[in-house]
């Protein structure tokens, strides 16, 4: 699969935009293991135009994890390409517009998916931004507003023919937000679209080999797009190649290796911002890491490591439950 001159080969499993969630280290760590290409958190059009340095630290891209996208959002044409350019700086593969955030702060004042209820300004941004760089441009978007409005399918046709080099889907309606079952049929029916010449990446609940699979043969996406899944658990793109492509994508993680992984995250967590933070950034993948799902009596380890306040006595906690789960084995 090829989006415009960045060649990612056959099936490829990206790791997709998540905000507190796909940092340097952690987008890293995923190119790692396995993932094919890996895009930033979302950053604000207007914030990146204020230059407020939080906003473009998340520029900041490692030449061991390309083909890296950076994934801007906003709600006016002008402002949004005048981002990409700053984007466009900071040297990425791909400049990816988010249309597809469901949630309230977003969606709510009219950008990311809030913009499926305003097609005509989502394609004005698309042109706007198309024009103002020459890096390939692509959309990440979802099957419409809601249920009575699933207008992927036409809407597919109408980015790229404003020039967009490829097309993410996610299966869901924006008022689904992340409930229910991803519609892999719609996404499907995108890609069966004989006008349709950009690939089309599907996103939604791959979360196992077998879904992975049907992704490609079933429904027919020229790649995934791995978010949730993700979370917690890095590996998860070694399990998904393997399950592609056998042992050509490496052995399984042990044990020991996936709590050396999570170590890992902790720690460049805090060395990119500091203890304090780094520990709350670090808390949403240790919340859902699945090292921690069946441990007997885990009630009150998992709430102690959810309240470590210090790099000591979080990694501590991280030693007594490795330990744990040795016992258990």
């Amino acid at each position: 699969m090829r989006i415009g001159n960045v060649d990612l080969g056959p099936r490829p499993v990206m790791l997709a935009p998540m905000e507190d969630v796909t940092d340097a280290s952690f987008r890293l760590i995923c190119k790692e293991l396995g993932a094919d290409m890996t895009y930033t958190e979302f950053i604000s059009s207007e914030a990146l135009i204020r230059n407020i340095a939080a906003t473009t630290r998340k520029l900041a891209i490692n030449p061991a994890e390309r083909p890296t996208a950076i994934q801007i959002y906003g709600r006016e044409p002008e402002p949004m390409a005048e981002a990409a350019r700053i984007a466009q700086d900071a040297d990425p593969d791909i400049i990816d517009i988010n249309f597809g955030c469901p949630v309230k702060k977003v969606a709510g004042k009219g950008a990311g998916a809030g913009l499926l209820r305003d097609v005509s300004k989502m394609l004005e941004i698309t042109r706007a931004v198309v024009q103002a760089v020459n890096k390939p441009v692509t959309v990440k978007t979802r099957l419409g507003w809601d249920c009575n409005s699933k207008i992927i399918v036409e809407l597919a046709e109408q980015l790229q023919d404003c020039g967009i080099k490829a097309l993410t889907v996610h299966g869901r309606t924006r008022s689904q937000m992340y409930t229910g079952e991803a519609d892999w049929e719609m996404i499907a029916r995108v890609k069966e679209n004989p006008r349709l010449t950009i690939p089309i990446i599907g996103n939604g609940d791959i979360n196992s080999g077998e879904r992975l699979k049907d992704a490609f043969s079933k429904y027919g996406v020229d790649g995934v797009m791995v978010g949730r899944a993700s979370i917690g658990a890095p590996w998860v793109f070694r399990s998904l190649k393997r399950a592609l492509i056998g042992d050509e994508a490496g052995p399984e993680l042990s044990r020991e290796e996936k709590f050396q992984c999570l170590r890992r995250q902790i720690q460049e967590s805090i060395d990119r911002i500091d203890e304090y933070r780094g520990i709350l950034h670090i808390r949403r993948h240790l919340a859902v890491c699945p090292l921690f799902k069946g441990i007997p009596n885990f009630r009150d380890t998992r709430i102690a490591m959810l309240r470590a306040n210090t790099q000591q006595e979080l990694m501590d906690i991280i030693d007594q439950i490795y330990l744990m789960t040795t016992d258990t084995e």
